[in-house]
């Protein structure tokens, strides 16, 4: 077995690259080591990381997963003493580490999971100090030592060449997007803008400004970034979409901002006044765009507010409607659509601004879209982002197997909507039975780790008044809490923005029954409008003039069988735990539905009986 091992490869590829391309063209390695890695950027759009440790027998090096490769960890390929072909990487030097960015990896499953084989040592830089071999500890990382407690100066990354499977050699400082972070100096990214946002400008107390911004894409990932002000007039012209550009810093590396960007990506980049973007002689060697769909079917397993990529065939267009935003009073054009797949399910999908005026695709065309919010609106809706971006027949395989099928079968099929889903997956994509309250308490739902979700069919029987909402930001996309300044105007601490008056929004303890038992469950500002039919502003206004009438509208929420779909999740209130059951979307009932199910019940007994 360790003869299949390419021994020596790695010291070849961080310390002689040409003899590595030669001698070592896919390099065969062991796998010691995986772990997952804390996003940086907390959400439900945190992208999910892993770094793993790889062996030649001579040296083992730490290996940071570009997000491509991810699925060879969730299809369960890629576990600890695997043996593996590396096909496509980044060679680096980062704080004085050698680092090896995984850009393609193929698992050789007929070798197996053997323990480690030989006594590998870990491969530094050739400038540093002899290392010791560090054992794993139970707490630490393969390889990696206790960081010192005394403060240290930054040490600047020493780039090291790229290979790719092709054989060809790239420029020694270009840097893969994958590799980009707070840590990284004087680096360059050779990339494609895969889209470019309108100039769009802001007005407030403290001054008004500018702002753009554009999504990268290279082989290893992609990336948002920001240009204010002077920058705006500094490279929006440069920068075209589908182009290929040179970007070298100075260019800041921050955390990125996941309510602006629908990129699977923690960190962001800001252009800088002496930023260089050049654009790229070869504009081929850099992939066009990067799709990770899921089907519509899977969006029953999805939560609320994440962002997908979809793809699917156009079965109706609507007309152009247009609303006027509640915040600014500025009307927005609309135009929503509805996709259907092979799953046999259909999704409507709202699309905005130009994007809606100048939509031309004829139905049972193929629509990708790359960067879709979930709403749970209808069950489950899609609404582009001002970020995303939108394929007409893409040249894709996806695209060609969609449309295969709809010729052959998929035109005369019925397809289902998510209205009045029974089950909720979880983060894990598992799919969860409905419930029954006693069924929820017995079977301890929310006491693991990860939070558990669930369906329940149950009645309002109570809805606390006090404190039903409180006082919100009126900003697009922020429902942070504002504070009544005293003259006549709101502050938002998030926004800095004083507003003239609150936008209110639901917090709302909603007691439900079934025949199993009772249930205490927490809403927010989309379920509890729901359920009470009204807005948490209308209700306010309702208190102020009103209270019978208050009184009256709680009354009439009353006694409505819903179906609930939770999350059941432990959480500390002061020094004790208590489990908090949250409604992530609510919907009446479908009587039809409930009939059909009833009537298979009684079936499925009559033929046991038989």
């Amino acid at each position: 077995m360790a003869g299949q091992i390419t021994q020596g490869a790695l010291d070849a590829m961080f310390n002689d690259p040409d003899r590595a391309q030669q001698q070592f063209p896919v390099p065969i390695l062991q796998c010691l080591q995986i772990k997952t890695l804390d996003s940086k950027n907390g959400g439900a759009g945190a992208t999910e990381r892993f770094r793993i440790v790889l062996s030649d027998l001579k040296n083992y090096v730490q290996c940071m997963m570009a997000t491509q490769t991810n699925h060879l960890v969730h299809d369960g390929l890629l576990q600890r003493g695997c043996i593996v072909r590396l096909k496509q990487y980044q060679a680096q030097c980062l704080k004085g580490k050698n680092i090896l960015i995984v850009l393609d990896l193929e698992v050789i499953q007929s070798l197996g999971c053997p323990e480690k084989m030989g006594d590998p040592q870990p491969l530094g830089p050739r400038s540093a100090e002899p290392q010791q071999n560090p054992n794993l500890g139970s707490t630490g990382f393969y390889g990696v030592k206790s960081e010192p407690t005394q403060d240290t100066k930054p040490q600047f990354p020493r780039q090291m060449p790229s290979r790719n499977a092709s054989g060809g050699q790239g420029s020694s400082t270009i840097y893969p997007i994958e590799g980009l972070s707070p840590f990284s100096h004087k680096w360059t990214i050779k990339a494609r803008v895969t889209s470019k946002s309108d100039i769009k400008t802001w007005h407030k107390a403290s001054g008004e400004g500018k702002l753009f911004s554009v999504n990268f894409l290279d082989e290893s990932g992609e990336i948002r970034a920001t240009g204010f002000n002077d920058q705006v007039d500094q490279f929006y012209d440069l920068l075209q979409e589908g182009q290929v550009y040179y970007i070298s810093t100075p260019c800041r590396v921050q955390l990125a901002k996941k309510q602006w960007s629908n990129l699977p990506n923690d960190y962001e980049l800001t252009f800088e006044r002496d930023t260089v973007i050049e654009k790229a002689e070869d504009q081929t060697s850099v992939p066009q765009v990067r799709f990770n769909f899921v089907n519509i079917q899977e969006l029953q397993d999805v939560e609320r507010d994440a962002t997908v990529d979809i793809i699917g065939v156009l079965k109706e267009v609507q007309e152009v409607t247009q609303i006027v935003s509640k915040t600014t009073q500025k009307p927005y054009d609309k135009r929503e659509l509805t996709l259907v797949d092979n799953t046999g399910y259909s999704v409507r999908c709202t699309i905005w601004g130009k994007t809606a005026t100048n939509f031309d695709a004829q139905p049972e065309s193929i629509v990708a879209f790359k960067g879709t919010k979930v709403s749970d609106f209808g069950g489950r809706s899609l609404s582009l982002l001002s970020s995303g971006t939108m394929a007409i027949d893409p040249d894709i395989p996806e695209a060609h197997h969609l449309k295969g099928w709809y010729d052959s079968s998929g035109r005369n099929n019925t397809f289902a909507t998510h209205n009045n889903m029974q089950t909720l997956g979880g983060a894990t994509g598992r799919k969860d039975d409905a419930k029954t309250i006693s069924q929820v308490k017995e079977e301890n739902l929310g006491t693991n780790e990860a939070p558990d979700y669930f369906a329940l069919k149950a009645t309002v029987v109570f809805i606390k008044q006090d404190n039903f909402a409180y006082p919100g930001c009126r900003s697009e996309g922020c429902n942070r809490k504002v504070t009544d300044m005293g003259d006549g105007t709101w502050r938002c601490e998030k926004c800095q923005i004083n507003h003239d008056r609150p936008q209110y929004r639901y917090i709302m303890s909603v007691n439900v029954n079934d025949h199993t038992g009772q249930l205490w469950l927490s809403c927010f500002d989309d379920t509890a409008r729901i359920i009470m039919g009204k807005s948490a502003d209308e209700l306010m206004e309702i208190r102020e003039t009103d209270e019978t009438r208050l009184t009256a509208e709680f009354e009439q929420a009353n006694c409505r069988k819903l179906n609930f779909r939770c999350r059941a999740k432990m959480d500390t209130f002061g020094e004790q735990q208590r489990i908090r059951y949250q409604v992530m979307s609510v919907a009446p009932l479908d009587y039809k539905m409930e009939g059909n199910k009833l009537n298979e019940l009684i079936n499925s007994y009559n033929q046991m009986s038989m």
